[in-house]
């Protein structure tokens, strides 16, 4: 039984070394070969690269020629790294890689061996060209110091043994065995569950976001998004799900499509993730992704200065994750983003929803305003000012302590988030202002017309938290007419966001008080204002509906 165990052994053992080698490989590029691009009668392997003499350079032994090309490298705003042209073993890969120098052109032989079919490397994903800014950048010292300048890569004397530095450089051999192809590409280590990406790379938060652990599968809709076949799901694939090592779409953080959306839509189309975020963004009302390339920057100041949306401005892909939240606090969605604080400083990680949207809606002059009012306002950090006069409960609970008519669980200390009303129109709709058929890019319809004759759809964006029946009995009893609950919008007399200490006071914007100018005007002693007298009291002068209002109380 120990000497049949001892045979055993000795069987497999050579077929494991041969399964290891180059003799199967693509690199294999004699005539017996297993690939399409091989020699046409040389019958030698190793001498494609290597020869026994008078080699350049000595070390390993190189049997051909320099390229001597000037590379167009890698560059990025979030590279820390110094890339300078190939050096080291990356030029003797890219002898063969750039396309430039024939295949068969060694340095043992007389002339140029002959391939089948083709003299330089073929085009496609192999031939790298000259043109390296799409692809990882190599040639570039990686120690201590790099890490701790670059806090979202590992030191190096934690790499795994596999990842080998030539002379402190990160070279093409660093994640590639010629010699070997057991991950396929001739890698050092599997790229399943981003592995090998991990070895070097550690982002923050990725271990527990939703791209590190999901289980979501394609749904086989095309097209495919998975870069590797073998892997079926978004953990599986991991970073290789928006980034490609080599020939990526985009020289910006070599995302897999020069379109950022599209690298999103791959996947958050409906066939692989729950929500279909590409339908939202097809509504008429949107953050409009696909109106902006190449414009946002991770670097950039957390206020946008440049007008732009893209998918990465509000989720940090390598973060996000599931969580869920109540406000005002950030939701997983959009964990790890930029943003600004009610107090105007910019944040790097924020920890309110609010604070994501003050980026654009704050000091942005882009931001326009919906409805013509008395006190005219766009910047939504001082509309939501805890010290306004009045205000919705965004940023800190509200200053109206005796609301009624409130839809529980809600209560007078409740707070809200801006996607409580800005979000895709829906019942099943995913989460966030995405898109919608509303204005504003609203959840619930929000009649402005003045005409209007009052109804749950007219104002059901109202009506989500304000109950129907309290609300219109409330402002009839209010009312001299009793008709203020039924033939008048909300928006005429409401700002839904809230009137800035600036430019308000509690006696005239109490309420959220600022009337409309499109409905709203001056009455015949030219006043416009409304004036508190009591809890749920005051008066008001202005024309409305052909109305003059002097001093009417309510």
């Amino acid at each position: 039984m120990k000497k049949g165990t001892y045979i055993f052994i000795l069987l497999i053992l050579p077929t494991i070394i041969i399964a290891q080698s180059i003799i199967n490989t693509k690199h294999n590029l004699s005539v017996n070969g297993p690939g399409t691009v091989k020699a046409t009668s040389e019958s030698e392997v190793c001498l494609f690269c290597h020869t026994a003499h008078s080699s350049r350079p000595s070390s390993p032994l190189w049997n051909r020629n320099d390229p001597g090309s000037s590379y167009m490298l890698y560059a990025s705003s979030t590279l820390k790294a110094l890339p300078g042209q190939p050096s080291g073993s990356s030029v003797l890969c890219l002898s063969c890689h750039d396309g430039t120098i024939a295949l068969g052109s060694v340095l043992s032989r007389g002339s140029v061996i002959s391939f089948a079919n083709t003299v330089n490397m073929p085009a496609g994903l192999s031939n790298l060209t000259t043109d390296l800014k799409n692809d990882h950048p190599i040639s570039f010292t990686y120690d201590a110091n790099l890490a701790t300048q670059n806090t979202q890569i590992k030191n190096p004397s934690t790499l795994i043994p596999q990842i080998k530095l030539d002379n402190d450089q990160l070279q093409c051999t660093s994640c590639h065995d010629p010699h070997k192809n057991l991950y396929t590409d001739f890698l050092v280590a599997t790229t399943q569950y981003s592995n090998l990406c991990n070895a070097c790379h550690q982002a923050t938060g990725w271990a527990s976001s939703t791209h590190s652990t999901s289980s979501k599968t394609w749904n086989n809709v095309s097209p495919n998004p998975w870069p590797n076949s073998q892997w079926t799901t978004v953990s599986e694939n991991a970073c290789a799900s928006c980034h490609s090592s080599h020939s990526a779409g985009s020289t910006t953080r070599l995302l897999s499509s020069q379109l950022e959306e599209n690298v999103c839509l791959s996947c958050h189309n409906g066939n692989v993730a729950s929500s279909n975020i590409e339908t939202e963004l097809a509504k008429t009302y949107r953050h409009d992704v696909y109106n902006y390339t190449g414009i946002h920057d991770p670097v950039e100041d957390a206020v946008v200065n440049t007008k732009h949306v893209e998918c990465i401005d509000c989720h940090n892909s390598h973060m996000s994750n599931a969580q869920t939240a109540i406000a005002p606090n950030v939701k997983g969605a959009n964990i790890g983003v930029k943003g600004v604080s009610q107090s105007g400083l910019n944040v790097n990680h924020i920890s309110y929803e609010y604070e994501l949207c003050y980026r654009c809606h704050s000091s942005n002059p882009a931001t326009g305003v919906a409805s013509s009012r008395k006190i005219v306002q766009s910047n939504m950090r001082l509309q939501f000012d805890p010290t306004n006069p009045s205000y919705h409960p965004v940023a800190a609970v509200g200053v109206n302590s005796t609301i009624s008519g409130l839809i529980a669980p809600l209560t007078a200390s409740s707070q809200i988030y801006c996607s409580s009303c800005h979000s895709s129109d829906g019942s099943n709709a995913p989460a966030g202002p995405h898109g919608s058929i509303y204005p504003q890019i609203l959840k619930y319809n929000y009649d402005r017309s003045s005409a209007y004759v009052n109804s749950y759809a007219a104002y059901e964006l109202c009506y989500q938290c304000h109950d129907q029946s309290s609300t219109i009995t409330n402002h009839n009893v209010l009312s001299n007419t009793g008709t203020h609950g039924t033939l008048t919008s909300c928006n005429n007399c409401h700002d839904p966001h809230g009137i800035s200490s600036t430019q308000g006071n509690s006696t005239n914007n109490r309420y959220l008080i600022n009337f409309n100018l499109g409905t709203v005007s001056n009455n015949s002693n030219n006043l416009l204002n409304w004036n508190f007298s009591s809890q749920g009291h005051g008066s008001c002068n202005l024309s409305c509906h052909g109305h003059d209002h002097v001093n009417s109380t309510y």
